[in-house]
């Protein structure tokens, strides 16, 4: 049987690598590029899989190997990129991430209504990677819902 990934989803530059790099707890340099990355623990989107809907296809198939799916709202930079119910296309958890709360704090109530219209249920979690406010929370749901599992 395949390892189950937590696959993170969202738009570019909203904080997903530094987010699976904590994830993965890995330390070194930031890598980009336009595939997948599988890491230890995560499946890396880059930001164009979400700003083309005709890639959701690939998204969905991809989530098939995912134990959860991470979607990313960027507080500094709260454009909706997702379309309304986008989160029910998946069928493993799906798990709403406030990124970057250190910025633009005005947006929260935005970035929360987003997360409810793309169809993501509460608890939402707010994380500053750069801080790490709110990462350890995440990683101690994330990994210890995978144990019980």
């Amino acid at each position: 049987m395949r390892k189950k990934r937590v696959m993170v989803i969202g738009p570019s530059r909203c904080g997903k690598t530094t987010l699976v790099n904590i994830l993965n707890d890995y330390d070194g340099p930031l890598r980009k590029t336009q595939d997948m990355i599988y890491g230890v623990n995560t499946i890396d989107v880059p930001g164009s899989y979400i700003e083309n809907p005709w890639m959701y296809k690939h998204l969905i198939a991809a989530a098939q190997d995912a134990s959860h799916v991470l979607i990313l709202v960027d507080q500094s930079r709260c454009g909706n990129m997702y379309s309304p119910g986008f989160a029910k296309a998946f069928r493993c958890p799906v798990i709403g991430v406030i990124t970057k709360i250190d910025l633009m704090p005005e947006n929260e109530e935005l970035c929360l209504r987003q997360l409810a219209s793309i169809g993501v249920s509460e608890p939402y979690y707010k994380i500053s990677a750069s801080s790490g406010v709110g990462t350890g929370a995440l990683k101690e749901y994330l990994f210890n819902v995978e144990k019980k599992g």
